[in-house]
């Protein structure tokens, strides 16, 4: 459960950093992906998806 907690809380920053350092770039960025059609969105975040699940059994291993 700790280590559960921790990576939880490693993504949380990772995930927030750009939104502190950058904020005018953030919306800009959002704007653009609202024009990226949805098969292509769905399509990322499979790959994401598979990515981590890779990431996961190799470092797990």
């Amino acid at each position: 459960m700790k280590l559960l907690l921790c990576v939880i809380g490693l993504v949380l920053i990772i995930e927030g950093l750009p939104y502190f350092a950058f904020p005018e770039k953030i919306k800009s960025y959002l704007m653009k992906v609202h024009e990226i059609p949805d098969n292509t969105l769905r399509i990322l975040g499979l790959a994401s998806v598979v990515a981590g699940l890779i990431l996961v059994y190799f470092g797990r291993r």
